[in-house]
């Protein structure tokens, strides 16, 4: 990524905690908000055409939806070599954020086993459990290969795979998303930094972004950044041996 406990019922927490976290900082990211280059209860299941193309190009996608949240839509595409881009909106915000993303090896090795576990343009099961906790967001995952396509819906799940994918995904999503606050905060409000070195160190702790390991490189351009106070640069050196360890 250049700019930049296990899940069985839905949306975790988590983005509840990061959204206190950064709230402050919604106005100011909004001069950030446009596509950077480079750098109900129940399950709906619609698939189209027959047969699967051989060698034809993957696409996967997951959304979350929820309104009322203040990151209140987040849509994830990416293809088989784990290149893609998301995009989120937040509460007040008209223009939704579009940021490039590039999945590790390692996570798109795990959502591969998720998928594979699922066998999703095969299947037409219902993920959706008999609970309703559609207030806290509904997400979407869907596949394509050649014509044939296959999305489904729910709020709340039983099934390993589909909890695990979607675990994955959120990660994936809070990751982006804390990279992206931070160089808003770099180039924009300097001094929002170490409260955004803080909510990375806890979700570093608490295994909620997917892959620490690519946040070095962004770490250890901030632990020389002059242009952000000195506590986040020293954040940033603890967070790297955190990471390293």
């Amino acid at each position: 990524m250049n700019k930049f406990s296990k899940l069985k019922q839905g949306l975790p927490a988590a983005f509840v905690i990061l959204s206190a976290a950064i709230f402050t900082l919604g106005q100011d990211s909004s001069t950030k908000q446009n596509v950077r280059p480079d750098r109900g209860i129940g399950s709906q299941t619609t698939t189209t055409a027959n047969a699967v193309v051989p060698n034809a190009s993957i696409k996967y996608s997951y959304e979350f939806t929820q309104p009322k949240f203040y990151v209140k839509h987040i849509v994830l595409e990416h293809g088989p070599n784990g290149r893609g881009t998301i995009t989120f909106e937040r509460m007040n915000e008209d223009v939704p954020v579009v940021e490039n993303i590039e999945i590790s090896p390692a996570v798109l090795s795990r959502l591969n086993t998720f998928w594979a576990g699922l066998d999703f343009l095969n299947s037409d099961a219902n993920y959706q459990s008999s609970q309703d906790f559609s207030n806290l967001g509904t997400m979407k995952i869907s596949m394509q290969q050649g014509e044939r396509k296959r999305v489904a819906e729910f709020n709340w799940t039983h099934n390993d795979n589909a909890s695990g994918l979607i675990t994955e995904y959120k990660r994936i999503a809070e990751q982006a998303i804390l990279v992206f606050d931070i160089s808003v905060a770099r180039e924009n409000q300097p001094l929002n930094s170490p409260k955004l070195m803080e909510v990375m160190e806890s979700f570093i702790k608490r295994n909620q972004l997917s892959d620490p390991k690519q946040l070095l490189p962004l770490l250890r351009d901030m632990s020389t950044d002059e242009h952000i106070p000195l506590m986040a640069r020293n954040h940033a050196i603890r967070i790297i041996k955190l990471i390293e360890k």
